[in-house]
This record gives C-alpha cells, structure tokens and sequence, in this order.
C-alpha cells in the first residue's frame, strides 16, 4: 500500500522562493533575509529602484522639476517603505545593504526552514521601527535625490 500511495499520493508542493528585488529564483537555504527598515536605509538601494527602467521617467521628469514626477516617486517610496513582510533578497544584491550578513543569512535559514513563515524582529512597515526624523530623512533622500547621479547629463 505505501508503494501505491508513493506512486498515487499527493507530492507536497516543493517550498521556492525568488528575491523580492531583483527576481533571481534562490536556491533552498541561501540568500538573506532583511526588514523593510534595513531596506529602506539604504541609499544604493533608492538609486537604484529610481533609475530602473520602469521608473526612469519619473525621475527624469522630477529633476526637470515636474510635480507628476515627484508625485510618482514619493508614491514608489511609499510603495516599499509600507511592506510589512520580512524581503528574502540574493547574494547578487546584498551588498547595497548596510546590515550584518551573517544575521541576515541566519534569518534566511530560519524562513526556509519555516517555509517563508519566519519573520525577524522588527518586521513591518519602515514607520514602525525607525524614529520620525531618520524616516524622514531617508523619504527626502529616495523622492528628492536618488538616482540624481546617473541621469544623463
């Protein structure tokens, strides 16, 4: 009977997982597991997110000082600042993070372990965890200046 049920039983769906921000699928047991507040520190990251190709044009419309522009990245910064699960991210992005990778893989372990039901302390929403004037400062910084340096001249 256990022969039948291997051949017939219902295969348990393999757990997978691909980075939240670059879309790489990610091995079991690898990659780093952040909170959004760690993600949102970081100002490589902005740069980033506001130079890619969907959103090219809203921040070169915002350096011509159109108001839709600025609108637009102030909507994408809300976008990720509110995320309120931890973000499991690749080897290949990592190092746009200021934040202690060995405790951060350590988290990954723990959510693959949990299959993606893991979360670290102070997950949530970056206005959560971090004071008003440092969140401030990184909203200024993402809508105002990311991506000002990689704009064509």
């Amino acid at each position: 009977m256990a022969f039948l049920d291997t051949l017939f039983g219902k295969k348990k769906k393999v757990f997978k997982a691909s980075c939240i921000i670059t879309k790489e699928p990610l091995e079991k047991g690898y990659g780093y597991l952040l909170t959004t507040s760690q993600v949102v520190k970081s100002k490589k990251y902005w740069d980033m997110i506001m130079t890619e190709p969907e959103t090219m044009s809203y921040t070169v419309s915002h350096f011509q000082n159109d108001a839709m522009g600025t609108q637009m990245r102030s909507m994408i910064f809300d976008k990720y600042a509110t995320i309120d699960k931890p973000w499991i991210v690749s080897d290949s992005i990592i190092n746009y993070f200021d934040v202690d990778k060995s405790k951060a893989r350590e988290y990954a372990q723990k959510w693959w372990e949990n299959e993606g039901n893991f979360e670290p302390a102070e997950t949530g929403p970056a206005t959560d965890h971090l004071d008003a004037a440092t969140f401030k400062a990184l909203e200024s910084y993402a809508i105002q200046e990311a991506g000002k340096d990689k704009l064509p001249v």
